[in-house]
Parts: C-alpha cells; structure tokens; sequence
C-alpha cells in the first residue's frame, strides 16, 4: 500500500538496505531479529503496529528515510495464541497489562511464536495430556461437546480431533473454537478438510469473541449482538479436497469479518466485528439438525473445555480467574471439565532468562492461588464444582525444544542458539525494548550456551489443574 506523502515500508527497507549495503535478510535480523522478515513481506504479509514503529526506529535510527504512516487496515492488529499461544496470552478487555512496557502484548510477535511453535515440542505434549481428559469426560446427547478457549493455529486442536474420533468414532462432535487472530484461523481451517473427512458428524464453530461470551456466542453489548456475523457453511462433496477447495473460497469473509484493533487502553486485540463461523458437511444436515447452533440460542454446556495459555503469566490470579477462568467454569456441563495450562518455570529456559536479568520472574501465580480465586469468585456456586490442583507430579509436565544430539556439542551452532533465545524469551513474555538492550552484545548467547551444554539442550515445564462441574442432586 503506497501513500501519495511517502514510501511504503518495502520501499523505506530497500532504499535502506542499498544505501548501507546490507542484505534484507541482515535488515530482518538487526532490526526485528528475524533474517526472512523482508521476504514474508514482499509475499503479502502484514505486520503489527508495534513492528511497524520498530522498524521505522531502527531506519531513522541508522540515518534513513521512514516509511509513511501505514493504514491501520493494512495491519495484522491481532494475537498469536501460545503456549501458546496460542497462543491465547490473549484477553481482551484487560484493564491491567501486568507489563512494565504499556500496551505491551508479547504474543503479537508472530516471529517469535512461528518460531517456537515449530522447534519446540509443546502442541504435541499438550494434545497428549488433553487426551487424558478425554477418557474422563462422559458425554449426554446429542454430541460430545468441546471448547478450544484459544485454537491458535490448530496444531493442538487436530490432535485432539483424532484421539476424539478414535475414541468415539460414531459420535456427532460439536466443536467451538475462540480466536480472535485472522492468520491463526487460517491456519487453523488449512488442517479441517481431513479432519471433516475422517469424522463427518462434526460441527466445527469458531468465533472471534471474548471468553464470557463465545460460549454463548452472544455478544454481551446490545448493539454488538444485534449486529453478529452469522455464516453458515454446509460443506458439498465427499473428499478432503473438495473441502479444502470450498475452506479456501472463505478467504474474502475472513479477511471483510476477522478484523481487529488494538484497545488504545490496553494494546489488547479487539474485536471490530462479532463472528461466528459453522461448518459441517452437508450430506450430514440431516443428522446435525439439533446439534448446529442457531442463532440468538445457542447452550454453553461442554464436557470438555480446553484453556491451554489463555492469559498472559504476570497478570494477577484475580484477573485471570475475572476475564478467562470464571466465564470458562461456568460454561461446563454436568459432568464436565476444563483443563487449565499455563507455563510453571523452574527449568533451564527460565535459567537463561535469570542469566540475563537476574530478578525476572515472568510466572507471578501458579495452580493454587488462581483454583483460589476462582472459589471466591464463583462465591455459593463453587459448591457446584470440584478443583483439583493434584500434585507436582502429576500436574507439571516438560516439554523440549527439538535438537538433534550432535547439535549439542562444545560448539553449538548459531541457528541453534537463535532458536533456544528465542524459545526461552517467547515463554516468559520479554518485551521488545529489553530484547534490545540485551542483544546490543553477545552476552545472552553466552548465556544461553552454557545452559545448553549444563543440561545437554533445553526443555521447559507447564503445569495444569482441573476444574470439573457436579451432576446435580436428584430429589
């Protein structure tokens, strides 16, 4: 997008690299620290805000000419969920940032979390101990019922998919997916064709609202609810790929309804528009009639609700337990549970974080004070549920960043250093202007070097806990 009163971004980073002789992937890597940022731009991606006046620093910075002011249309003003995103590190309407930076979002970084999501083995680990709440849950018709509080970009959730259908291969599945990231849910959608195929009595929603209210899939606000997007998409055909083909057809509504902003308050994404998004096959209609959600009526009753990093780590407990927690409980059906997962520390990846800054504590709260407040939060109703927080053992489980053994040597390489920094900032949420001032020199790859050949490579530790609703008590 070219402004009439200057250069677009490309033009400010080619003019720039020419006048320094520079490659544009060393521009990627002294400017955002990532060598392919200027080629996934010449391909159509967009950026942040937060990246777009962090590039123009750095060119003004080093004596070039900024680009123009960009159209905040032209900008991908949405979160990545962790660990996750997502990778949700993602609430929406947070009065406290819990950051010493204002208006900082660490999962807005989608360097850093394609990075990670790809060398690091969590997704898989996770999808794994979701699994054992698989074998947990005891669904009522007419479908097992599951929530993804934060789908991210899908890895976890199409793990999950497979162990549900090889569980229970002829139930009809009813899916609801939260998130509010245009790039995660094309992701996301890319995996569902095969899924669709393998399992065809599945109802697949995914909505871009807040935590209390995709449940419910009503927006709170009047005005909001009265103006919801509502698509519904029978799926023709008996292949995956004619799935896939009629998925990649959504792009236009995606790109027209999946906007977002940043709150000017908090720097949180935003919904501009309330979405909801169904599909299913449609030579299943017929069966799924009562499970496809109709508008303006749609239950919150789910046997299994996944909350996989839905909140940042340094917010308080309270606050986790008000925006993300509480709404979640409350959507359980009876006989339902909600897994929680959030990163614990206490491992090597926090230790290269201490080597660095030697008074970070990134995990402020762990399972214990956030089952707390969640009691006091749900006040009598809290009688209606069961908390497990389980032991150390059972509830803290590692996760390992991919290496190969001979790569963890006396001499380890430069991309392998690269790949551990960047994993063991990523989880504990670093932001942008202390990533800078630490990597004016080469002490943090010392220091990730010498915790990578202390252990033999690295790994990190999340932790969850149980929350499960009663059966009520028949008289």
């Amino acid at each position: 997008m070219r402004s009439s009163t200057g250069h677009t971004l490309l033009d400010s980073i080619s003019n720039f690299c020419k006048q320094q002789k520079i490659a544009e992937s060393t521009f990627g890597r002294r400017a955002v620290n990532d060598g392919k940022f200027v080629s996934r731009l010449r391909n159509g991606s967009r950026v942040t805000p937060e990246t777009w006046e962090r590039v123009s620093r750095f060119i003004e910075k080093n004596g070039g000419t900024s680009p123009a002011k960009a159209d905040p249309r032209s900008m991908h003003l949405i979160s990545a969920n962790h660990i996750t995103a997502t990778a949700n590190g993602a609430v929406e309407s947070e009065p406290e940032n819990g950051s010493r930076q204002k208006n900082f979002r660490f999962f807005d970084n989608r360097q850093k979390y394609l990075l990670f999501v790809t060398t690091c083995s969590e997704k898989e680990v996770i999808a794994q101990r979701i699994g054992v709440e698989l074998g947990n849950i005891d669904p009522t018709p007419p479908a097992v019922r599951v929530l993804d509080a934060g789908m991210g970009d899908g890895s976890v959730l199409t793990r999950v998919m497979r162990e549900m259908h090889w569980r229970r291969p002829t139930m009809p599945f009813y899916i609801l997916c939260k998130e509010v990231s245009l790039e995660d849910v094309r992701l996301s959608l890319a995996k569902m064709p095969d899924r669709l195929f393998e399992h065809p009595s599945t109802v697949l929603i995914i909505t871009n609202m807040y935590y209390s209210e995709a449940p419910w899939l009503t927006p709170r606000d009047e005005k909001a609810a009265a103006s919801v997007v509502w698509q519904e998409v029978p799926l023709s055909g008996n292949t995956a790929h004619d799935f896939d083909e009629q998925i990649k057809a959504l792009d236009s509504f995606l790109v027209e309804n999946w906007q977002a902003r940043h709150s000017p308050k908090t720097g949180n994404p935003i919904y501009e528009k309330p979405s909801v998004l169904i599909l299913y096959r449609e030579d299943y209609r017929f069966l799924l009639d009562d499970i496809i959600p109709k508008k303006g009526d749609s239950r919150a009753d789910f046997d299994l609700i996944i909350a996989s990093q839905p909140y940042r780590s340094r917010v308080s407990p309270q606050f986790k337990v008000e925006k993300v927690v509480a709404p979640l409980t409350r959507a359980l059906a009876e006989g339902g549970r909600l897994l929680g997962i959030h990163s614990y520390g206490h491992d090597p990846g926090l230790e290269i974080i201490q080597k660095v800054w030697p008074d970070e504590m990134p995990f402020s709260s762990g399972r214990h004070e956030i089952l707390h407040a969640l009691k006091l939060e749900l006040g009598a109703d809290a009688g209606n549920y069961n908390f497990n927080a389980n032991s150390d053992a059972r509830s803290i489980f590692r996760y390992k960043m991919h290496a190969l053994p001979t790569e963890i040597s006396a001499s380890i390489g430069t991309s392998t250093l690269f790949a551990a920094w960047n994993a063991a900032v990523y989880v504990a949420q670093i932001e942008d202007e202390r990533l800078t001032a630490a990597m004016s020199d080469n002490k943090y790859l010392e220091a990730t070097n010498e915790v990578l050949i202390k252990y033999g490579g690295l790994w990190f530790n999340d932790e969850s806990y149980i929350i499960s609703r009663r059966h009520a008590r028949k008289s």
